[in-house]
């Protein structure tokens, strides 16, 4: 049986209530709040209100409206739709190892990502001037609807989906991906070379407030529709044959639960790069504050990972101030050993 079987309904109310959430709420509200007052130009709370009332002084307010705020949306947005992402492929999966990364849907957006970096002078001049900046998120998301539909394909087996055969497929993707985008910073030019190797590595440090706005709406469109799907995650640990019996149309989830996973993994991905972990990370942290309904795990996941987004950019602003070293780094020094973690649990358990 898998980690992620529904406990109880009563136990799982009883460890989802209102204050855990206000708790968690509140945590995700003083970390924004440091997100834009500490930096290597450190403000006030003074400056703060000053600025938010319209009176504030031309340099704190550049500073919060043109850098720090546009930084710390998207870095909810990134945090919100890799979690949301995250926890949807785990319960859809029954694998509470799944995880975007893990099955190529972020290195599939990737690709698509860096095709239209490198190549999109070829078509992108060519489209009207309004669609251009949907242009990244649109290939991210192309990149990353095909790799997934390819997946799942492959790994549908006798009217279910084969979860070993689901990872082994991604594995796949991942080396192909990986081969890709080295095809592409080959042939990229000193710039692109340049903007491919500070993208590869994400940050959420470039965002203006055109790309935050576009990256926000779609994820946001995207976590809407995931949040809504508690019901059916849970009745699908109780396995595929029951939850067809319980009224749940299998393949038709299945699929929708895809789409807006590559919605907000391909949105996320574009504006700040394949940051890894977090779709990963999140959901445990949440199963462990929560419990395992999903009605309660996808919320709390989702303030999780726009948490553990802002917690991961204050601290690679902070350590060697005013250099920023890339986020992706402390992603994975938080999501390796938790990984690591996770397989060694697994393995005692005899479930690997």
């Amino acid at each position: 049986m898998s980690e992620t079987t529904a406990l109880p309904r009563r136990v799982a109310d009883r460890r989802g209530g209102v204050p855990i959430f206000g708790l968690m709420g509140a945590a995700l509200l003083v970390i924004v709040f440091a997100e834009l007052v500490l930096g290597p130009v450190q403000l006030g709370m003074g400056d703060l209100l000053a600025v938010l009332v319209g009176e504030g002084e031309r340099g704190p307010t550049a500073i919060l409206l043109q850098i720090r705020l546009p930084r710390a949306v998207l870095g909810l947005a990134v945090g919100l739709g890799l979690a949301l992402s995250g926890c949807a492929m785990q319960g859809v999966l029954r694998n509470p190892l799944a995880d975007p990364g893990l099955i190529g849907v972020t290195a599939g957006a990737a690709v698509g990502a860096v095709t239209v970096i490198v190549l999109g002078n070829y078509f992108v001049g060519d489209l009207p001037a309004p669609v251009r900046p949907y242009a990244l998120p649109l290939g991210a998301f192309i990149g990353g609807m095909a790799v997934t539909g390819f997946v799942f394909s492959l790994s549908h087996r006798s009217g279910g989906t084969n979860v070993a055969m689901l990872i082994l497929a991604g594995v796949a993707v991942n080396a192909i991906a990986g081969a890709l985008i080295g095809a592409m910073v080959y042939i990229s030019d000193d710039q692109q070379l340049r903007d491919l190797t500070f993208w590869s590595m994400g940050s959420i440090a470039s965002g203006n407030w055109m790309q935050v706005s576009v990256t926000t709406a779609l994820a946001l469109a995207a976590a809407l529709g995931l949040l809504t799907m508690g019901r059916s995650l849970d009745l699908f640990q109780l396995g595929e044959r029951a939850a067809f019996h319980a009224g749940i149309d299998i393949e038709r989830e299945k699929w929708r639960i895809a789409l807006l996973t590559a919605i907000a993994v391909g949105a996320v991905t574009a504006a700040a790069g394949p940051i890894g972990f977090i779709g990963l990370v999140a959901p445990h942290m949440a199963r462990l504050i929560v419990g395992p309904a999903h009605r309660n795990v996808l919320p709390a996941a989702a303030l999780i990972g726009g948490a553990l987004i802002l917690g991961a950019d204050l601290a690679v602003r902070m350590v060697v101030p005013p250099t920023e070293p890339p986020i992706g780094l402390a992603t994975s020094m938080i999501g390796g050993p938790f990984f690591l973690w996770l397989l060694m649990r697994r393995m005692k358990r005899g479930g690997l």
